[in-house]
């Protein structure tokens, strides 16, 4: 089986849990952190989620899974080992077409969740289609060690300036040229050392006269 990769907007939306045991918990932090409504259906939770929903930060629905709980959900994730609540999940998320993932159980699937680097709006997500989740963790620590909290503030240093770009009125293969130039081999490395001088001369030299407006002080922001 092939699975197409695409990054979903769940902000706002309700995603359902069943399930409250350490699998459930990762999956509903994972979940919390793209700002989605959760709701965890299990008659128990783990110390964690417990907190969460003392918190307000998820919704608890105190019982087992019954058959008609996923009615307004956008996206299901069965954390269970039992069976026969697997079965009846899947068969209700098939008569919905709600995007559906059982943990550990690719064959009930209509997507399956990578093992994700995350920093800030960086996003680097390793899947081998369910075949190795071994080899997929593996990759994640590598790449972790590999792109550090540098990336973020990177990513948010370059988005600070692209809207300013775009609005320059420049054609697309200019803002193209713009953008590629913008990327310079040390940008990390003068994050890291705190060296904002030569990061803002080095924009200069590329924006040159360009681009109008504040986007220096946009710029900035990131990291006054």
């Amino acid at each position: 089986m092939s699975f197409y990769p695409v990054c979903l907007d769940i902000e706002g939306k309700l995603c359902i849990v069943v399930g409250g045991g350490r699998v459930a918990e990762r999956k509903v932090l994972g979940l919390l952190a793209c700002d989605a409504q959760v709701s965890v259906i299990s008659p128990e939770l783990t110390e964690e989620l417990s907190s969460l929903y003392a918190a307000g930060s998820i919704l608890w629905i105190q019982r087992e899974y019954r058959p008609g709980d996923l009615k307004q959900a956008f996206l299901v994730i069965a954390a269970t080992n039992e069976e026969e609540t697997q079965k009846q999940v899947y068969d209700e998320a098939a008569a919905h077409n709600l995007l559906l993932n059982v943990a550990d159980v690719p064959q009930r699937c209509n997507f399956i969740l990578p093992a994700t680097v995350r920093q800030g709006d960086l996003v680097i997500s390793i899947s081998t289609a369910g075949k190795s989740p071994a080899l997929a963790r593996k990759l994640r620590i590598e790449l972790e060690k590999r792109y550090g909290a540098e990336y973020k503030i990177l990513v948010n240093i370059l988005g600070a300036i692209r809207s300013q770009i775009l609005a320059s009125g420049l054609s697309q293969s200019e803002n193209e040229q713009i953008f590629t130039q913008l990327l310079h081999e040390n940008m990390t490395e003068w994050i890291l050392t705190g060296n904002w001088s030569s990061l803002e001369n080095h924009f200069e030299e590329v924006l040159e006269d360009r681009v109008a407006g504040d986007w220096l002080q946009k710029v900035r922001s990131v990291y006054l």
